[in-house]
């Protein structure tokens, strides 16, 4: 049995590869090196992170008002980067010892009111299941009949998270995902109960007191638009990671878990100083393929992977026209085309 993908950047070309392809294919090609985490590399760029978050927090601080959107974005990108530090946390490719990945996974997400293990457990499945359909959990493009049978306010927020205000998608995801452990069993729920109540208090004590010493304003300005800015760039990374007009949402049947996280995972160009203040999140393929590899071996990773599997490889750089066209393009699920868009449907519901 052979499974057919779109050939990345030439829609013209099929790939077909047999069902017995696995990760552990891909795996065998990598470096052993990309494995290795380093210790002085990892709390370096800790410590780097900090520094910077507070240079933001300055910067906000002692900015004139026409200054000021300069200095949130700033810090709302470097505040992503409190967020890629916990992401690899949640890996355990941060540190060997696993109390350490966690006291330092909730110390980096405290700050965007992330609960930790939810998250961790969340993404986890995520990278189980990538782009399958009716399982996987980040950005799953909605069936056409499920859309059809939303009520109109459900559909007009469907249609502006995938379209022009696809910026806010991750606040919708981070609020209706991480917050109930009720919807997790066992241990695992006892983690997500102690990330959630510790968020929820660390939120209690420090936002009255920032309201108490700033004003309202000060709340906005120092919590609030960092906050948004780094929603911004969690939106466009997991939106852009796996979403592209000939890149498929499978059904369990015709899954491919190696495919799905070779092909289905996009490398992204940002500006240099976004790659650098986010930890080359943006190298997305090979993370993929291992949750292993530490953010500081990606690159090495990625250049062994377009090496040796080089024409499943999708590389895009981060623009308007890009972001235009996912969200011109990929709104609903089709089984053959991969997406329909929303006029297409109502046209065809006419």
């Amino acid at each position: 049995m052979t499974l057919s993908f779109v050939k990345p950047q030439d829609s013209g070309t099929t790939l077909e590869v047999s069902s017995n392809f696995r990760l552990r294919d891909i795996l065998r090609t990598l470096p052993k090196e990309v494995f290795l985490k380093n210790r002085r590399k990892a709390w370096t760029s800790v410590v780097i992170n900090v520094l910077l978050v507070c240079l933001g927090y300055a910067s906000i601080a002692f900015s004139p008002w026409f200054l000021l959107p300069f200095a949130w974005i700033f810090t709302g990108t470097a505040l992503t980067g409190f967020f890629v530090i916990g992401h690899d946390c949640g890996h355990r490719s941060f540190a060997n010892r696993r109390w350490v990945n966690d006291l330092l996974g909730h110390a980096m997400m405290l700050p965007l009111i992330y609960p930790f293990h939810s998250w961790r457990l969340l993404h986890n499945h995520h990278h189980a299941h990538t782009n399958k359909m009716d399982e996987d959990n980040a950005w799953q493009p909605l069936k056409p009949e499920f859309y059809d049978s939303l009520n109109l306010l459900g559909q007009w927020v469907y249609q502006l998270v995938r379209g022009r205000f696809w910026w806010v998608g991750s606040i919708g995801h981070w609020a209706l995902l991480h917050f109930n452990w009720n919807r997790f069993e066992g241990k695992k729920r006892e983690q997500v109960r102690f990330s959630v109540l510790l968020v929820l208090g660390f939120a209690a004590i420090v936002f009255p007191t920032l309201i108490a010493t700033t004003g309202i304003w000060g709340f906005v300005k120092f919590w609030l638009m960092p906050w948004m800015v780094y929603h911004f760039w969690m939106s466009t990374f997991t939106l852009v990671h796996h979403t592209y007009a000939d890149i498929p949402f499978k059904p369990e049947a015709e899954w491919n878990e190696a495919m799905a996280q070779l092909a289905g995972s996009v490398h992204c160009d940002y500006p240099s100083w976004v790659e650098f203040l986010c930890h080359d999140i943006n190298v997305h393929i090979p993370h993929h393929v291992s949750t292993a590899i530490p953010s500081y071996n990606l690159r090495l990773a990625h250049r062994s992977i377009k090496e040796n599997w080089g024409e499943y490889v999708r590389e895009y750089t981060f623009s308007w026209s890009l972001m235009k066209q996912i969200t011109d393009e990929c709104h609903l699920y089709d089984p053959e085309k991969c997406y329909e868009s929303f006029g297409n449907h109502h046209a065809k519901e006419k």
